[in-house]
């Protein structure tokens, strides 16, 4: 109790932390709606391709002067469209693709950053994310893609839901399930720029999956999914960045810890889906 007191008196005295807890809250809800999308048309891989692929965006940005903005949300685009043109092209499947690619457009990136210098550039922050470093202008980014994105889910959000539960029926009505598609890449790679302060190009992957497989695991049906993303988010996000400032650990990996957490819980408990609750079923069923 009297951390938590510690913390609410820091949280009101020092601007840092406000920005930092919300700038957390602004990533938790869009990662966990966007990672519901993810999850459920099987991309996760894709996700990480995307997420890692921004690193030579960034820095590209940064050797240029330009914002990394820019630079990253081109690269993650490209990423995608490359993706897709392989495996389409090619007997090479998507998950190779996506190895390959993944592999490649990092490796570029840790190339162009070992040229300029550790000095010019952190890449600690980069991999791992700072949100104790979140400054007013990244906060209002970071907003305006939160807002943006779900604007974006909410106009599409019946053109989503059909792509993704029955993308051969998607088809044959005429809804254009690429573009669909790239848009949803799109989305993916301005999530992944939100996220940059907050976690880091490693872990938005685990911010864009595990909330959104918390909820999955809670309800079957997409609404519920998609509100209880967001809140699992909004709580790893908050109790990951107390624990970071009360303990003094690094806060990105604070935030996937507690997702983790939460999902184990899920995992173990969850009403139709937990792992313990399966099984005392099966208990009482076999005694009767």
């Amino acid at each position: 109790m009297e951390n938590l007191n510690y913390f609410i008196d820091a949280v009101m005295t020092y601007p840092f932390l406000q920005n930092a807890l919300i700038a957390g809250v602004l990533v938790g809800i869009v990662c966990g709606v966007v990672g519901c999308f993810i999850i459920l048309r099987g991309m996760a891989l894709m996700g990480e391709a995307i997420s890692h692929a921004v690193l030579p965006g960034v820095v590209i940005a940064y050797m240029l002067g330009a914002s990394f903005f820019v630079g990253a949300v081109i690269t993650g685009v490209l990423t995608a469209i490359g993706i897709g043109y392989i495996s389409q092209n090619s007997r090479i499947k998507d998950d190779s693709a996506i190895g390959i690619l993944l592999t490649g457009t990092f490796a570029v990136g840790v190339v162009l950053v070992t040229t300029i210098g550790s000095t010019s550039i952190n890449v600690w922050h980069i991999l791992f994310g700072n949100v104790l470093a979140v400054s007013r202008t990244d906060l209002w980014m970071t907003l305006g893609i939160t807002v943006g994105v779900l604007i974006l889910i909410f106009v599409f959000y019946k053109q989503l839901l059909l792509s993704t539960f029955d993308p051969t029926m998607a088809k044959a009505i005429g809804l254009p399930t690429r573009l669909i598609h790239y848009m949803l890449m799109f989305i993916l790679s301005l999530v992944t720029v939100a996220s940059l302060n907050t976690v880091g190009i490693i872990l938005v992957v685990a911010m864009l999956i595990t909330p959104g497989a918390t909820a999955y695991l809670m309800t079957d049906r997409l609404p519920m999914m998609l509100t209880l993303s967001a809140v699992f988010g909004v709580i790893s996000a908050v109790v990951g960045v107390y624990y970071s400032y009360i303990y003094d650990v690094a806060t990105g990996a604070s935030i996937v810890i507690v997702a983790t957490l939460l999902f184990t819980l899920a995992f173990l408990f969850s009403p139709k889906q937990g792992v313990f609750v399966r099984w005392f079923r099966r208990m009482t069923t076999s005694k009767a």
